[in-house]
């Protein structure tokens, strides 16, 4: 497994990170994505430690925090070879301060999150979202307070816009506090609105990206096909969960997914596996999240690295899934010679 430098840290991360949406299973959103209980989820962490990915990713609203007690239950004892990054922001109960990132909510979120995971500290937090009633300067403040604390190595940000993350790391700047060193961000070969601004973005500024969803809302299986119905098992039945991803055209998924096909063949690989490495061989990706229902499909997942598509392969993948960005994006790509493109 290869390492990398999250972001302008010296913090070194598996391109591997394992998600755990699938573990717990509680209510109808979450258990579209799994349903993994202590046992499996145990046995997951140990195949990946086995091959040498030590970073597990949690948020707490994931199955209502069920997500993260399984996490912290199928670590245990091992906690000293394992990278914990979670997540908070959004609402966890019917209260008015049982949401946000107010300092309010983020401490007693925090203190949640370690009490479910069963540890003294985590790896990376990140906000899940970004909060425009909380005055940024107080979010920071918290968060810088909360790993001098010791409770928080490490802070991204999730979901953000390119002003939101700008403007996060100018307060840090002018306040001498600490910095965002990763953005988990959507991205994926039907999704690449992250190249635009966040790319760009995060090169100059030396933030991370830690990639969700990167095969496209369960999209680039393979399973998914022109013509055939969708597969008896896919989250994408459950019309919640399709209704609240990112829409794609299917002519332009069927596009990619045929694109996907002839790599895969000449690589010996499957469809998400090429998709995954796609991923890895773009700027400033420290780490692409994986999940998995169950052991087959962490291991197909795991076969994603350990060799590296060719450039023209990779030229053919990103012509296929290559869109006309939206104004102002189009416009500079008639300047170049002062607006170079990182992809």
């Amino acid at each position: 497994m290869e390492y990398r430098q999250l972001g302008g840290s010296g913090f070194m991360v598996p391109t591997l990170c394992l998600g755990t949406v699938t573990f717990g299973g509680q209510g109808e959103f979450f258990k579209a994505w799994g349903s993994a209980d202590v046992a499996e989820a145990t046995r997951m962490v140990d195949i990946c430690l086995e091959a040498g990915l030590t970073m597990f990713d949690s948020a707490d609203v994931y199955s209502a925090g069920l997500a993260e007690e399984i996490l912290g239950q199928a670590i245990r004892g091992r906690r000293d070879q394992v990278i914990i990054s979670t997540k908070g922001t959004f609402r966890t109960g019917p209260g008015p301060n049982d949401v946000g990132s107010s300092r309010h909510h983020l401490i007693r979120a925090i203190e949640a999150s370690l009490r479910r995971l069963g540890t003294d500290y985590i790896d990376l937090y990140q906000l899940h979202g970004f909060d425009a009633l909380t005055p940024v300067e107080e979010t920071l403040r918290t968060l810088d307070d909360l790993m001098r604390a010791g409770k928080i190595r490490y802070i991204g940000c999730s979901n953000f816009s390119g002003w939101h993350l700008m403007k996060s790391l100018a307060v840090s700047d002018r306040y001498g506090l600490t910095r965002y060193v990763a953005h988990q961000a959507y991205y994926s070969l039907i999704g690449r609105d992250y190249e635009w601004e966040l790319m760009p973005l995060a090169l100059d500024q030396r933030v991370g990206t830690v990639v969700w969803s990167p095969l496209g809302w369960g999209r680039l299986t393979g399973k998914i096909r022109r013509g055939a119905p969708l597969p008896e098992v896919s989250r994408l039945r459950n019309k919640a969960v399709a209704d609240g991803g990112p829409p794609v055209d299917d002519e332009y998924l069927f596009r990619v997914v045929d694109a996907l096909d002839e790599v895969a063949q000449e690589t010996g690989k499957t469809v998400p596996q090429v998709a995954l490495n796609w991923l890895l061989r773009r700027p400033t990706v420290a780490t692409v999240i994986i999940g998995a229902r169950n052991e087959a499909q962490l291991r197909e997942n795991l076969g994603a690295v350990g060799w590296a598509l060719t450039p023209e392969q990779v030229g053919r993948l990103d012509a296929a899934s290559a869109v006309t960005p939206p104004y102002p994006y189009w416009h500079q790509r008639g300047f170049r010679s002062r607006n170079p493109s990182p992809v």
